[in-house]
């Protein structure tokens, strides 16, 4: 079994502090894409359960948020609204949440490991790691801290805004329910009008090709 640590120890073994970042909310269809940055202390060890976020549990996250605010060295999270994705397009929106997360941190770091294959920065080393939210345990636990952060958002203020489209249940994702929501009411403020061109693009696609 691949250690959850095996890329912060070289790092922790020399008294280095590292972060670890992830995004969520790439693929939604409203609401902002959130990133978070998390700096967990020197050869941390309380890390049962810290996994991919998507494979835990709504009610563990939130535990393990809230373990993470007490114990984390740092944590920072960053957010860019639907229309900044629409006008700058999504990967380069979720690029300058995960950096600004970065640069938004309260202790110096000297490397980071961010989730994905991408990214850039002017002064700061980094690794990407392809699915670093399952193999890299600081990147789980920004995994976690964006998720809850993001969902929270979506089921307090985004749908205390416009309950019609149930964006406490879907979080902005793509579901039948909301796709439904869409057709009855048309998009609001909180959708991405790029992505919803796209998505039904596509629909339409695949409907003529069935």
């Amino acid at each position: 079994m691949i250690s959850q640590i095996q890329y912060e120890k070289p790092f922790w073994d020399t008294k280095t502090y590292v972060a670890g970042v992830d995004e969520v909310g790439r693929g939604c269809l409203a609401g902002p894409v959130v990133a978070a940055a998390v700096v967990l202390p020197l050869n941390y060890t309380n890390m049962a359960g810290i996994h991919d976020s998507k494979q835990v549990s709504e009610k563990k996250r939130n535990e393990l948020y809230g373990l993470l605010q007490e114990e984390a060295l740092s944590i920072s999270i960053q957010s860019l609204a639907q229309d900044v994705i629409d006008r700058i397009n999504i990967r380069n929106a979720t690029l300058q949440c995960m950096q600004r997360a970065l640069d938004s941190l309260s202790i110096p770091i000297h490397h980071a490991f961010i989730d994905g294959n991408y990214f850039v920065h002017e002064s700061l080393q980094f690794t990407t790691i392809v699915k670093g939210d399952a193999s890299c345990l600081s990147i789980a636990a920004a995994s976690i801290a964006a998720k809850v952060f993001r969902d929270d958002w979506m089921k307090t203020i985004a749908h205390e805004q416009y309950p019609e489209y149930r964006f406490d249940k879907n979080k902005g994702y793509g579901t039948q329910q909301h796709l439904e929501s869409l057709a009855k009411y048309g998009p609001c403020e909180l959708h991405r009008q790029t992505f919803l061109r796209k998505f039904f693009e596509r629909q339409l696609t695949l409907f003529i090709n069935e």
